[in-house]
């Protein structure tokens, strides 16, 4: 299918608009969903997970999904993973942001542990169909059966580990404990679940905008769209991310902030299997390029450097694990410039 097409100067300033709706709309939704977590009594590490995570997703799922129906795979697996990229980044800049002291140490939890070893099985699953036969059942790869269904077992696992942990991280002076805000049970359920699904609309209809511009500039200077996913429209439909957990953080909401970068990564992983159904020219798993496989193992590794964090908890302002993913980041961005 023939990508879509817009005029260069435009495709950036739609993709420079894009950016301004989506930091607008995800400061909102920061505290709509820590509102709706105290309304609905399910905790921070989970409304971040689902609610806030999903929500602040819509727009690279709809570039993803835009991306593969066009038919260019790479751009597709690129956005997807990228995004994930960018968002754990997003958390160590966010880690710079909580002065008070290290904000993993602050916001360990167990649904939020266990959500980073589900991230990491799913981007497993994707490299593993990387190099797997090429068999599709109705054009789908298994793989994509597999994330879905790995996802809502995680899903149910950190669930579980919210209601009742097995083990518990130790209190310090530092800890922020997940408790209601009393200034949250205020607002109505249903105002705060009307003005949700507004804003989750607004910033997944952004998304297609995003995806046809950032598919137009491939197309009108060269670069590959798998670079083009990678490094720019995966940073702008990451962009909710980046305002949500800065705003989460400066709110006190730090379990909330942690597990939407989490939660939301987890979900992005399911972007792929969305670009494996709507990509009609085989398995996007075998159609994707060298750059997307990098960005898969990129992102395990900085997953793990963050669960590490979260398991060592260190006491100072920026831990190993802040440093750490930024240089891991900065590396791989070297990197697929010079891949091309």
């Amino acid at each position: 299918m023939t990508s879509p097409s817009w005029a260069l100067g435009w495709a950036i300033a739609a993709l420079l608009l894009s950016g301004g709706v989506l930091v607008t709309a995800g400061v909102r939704l920061t505290k709509v969903v820590d509102d709706l977590a105290d309304r609905l009594g399910i905790g921070e590490a989970m409304a971040g997970a689902v609610l806030l995570g999903a929500a602040t997703s819509l727009p690279g799922l709809v570039t993803t999904v835009v991306g593969a129906v066009s038919g260019d795979a790479g751009f597709a697996v690129s956005n997807a993973v990228g995004g994930i990229a960018a968002q754990t980044t997003f958390l160590a800049i966010a880690d710079m942001a909580y002065r008070r002291t290290n904000l993993e140490h602050a916001a360990a939890s167990v649904p939020n542990m266990v959500q980073a070893l589900v991230l990491t099985s799913l981007i497993g699953v994707v490299l593993a169909a990387t190099g797997s036969p090429e068999v599709t059942v109705l054009g789908i790869h298994p793989a994509t059966v597999l994330l879905v269904g790995l996802y809502v077992y995680g899903l149910s696992l950190a669930r579980r580990a919210h209601r009742a942990p097995m083990w518990e991280p130790a209190r310090t002076e530092d800890t922020v404990v997940d408790e209601p805000d009393e200034e949250g049970l205020d607002a109505s359920t249903r105002r705060l679940g009307v003005e949700f699904g507004v804003l989750a609309l607004v910033v997944g209809a952004t998304g297609w905008v995003v995806a046809t511009a950032g598919l137009s500039i491939a197309a009108g200077t060269g670069l590959s769209g798998s670079l083009v996913g990678a490094l720019f429209t995966s940073v702008i439909t990451s962009l909710p991310e980046l305002v949500t957990v800065v705003t989460a953080v400066r709110i006190g909401a730090l379990t909330l902030a942690v597990s939407d970068i989490i939660g939301g990564n987890t979900f992005d992983v399911l972007f792929v299997a969305a670009a494996d159904v709507a990509t009609r020219e085989g398995s996007v798993y075998h159609l994707a390029d060298t750059r997307a496989v990098f960005l898969m193992a990129l992102t395990v590794v900085m997953t793990a450097v963050l669960a590490a964090g979260m398991l060592e908890r260190e006491e100072r302002h920026i831990g190993f694990e802040g440093v750490g993913i930024l240089l891991l980041y900065s590396l791989g961005v070297v990197s697929l410039i010079v891949l091309g």
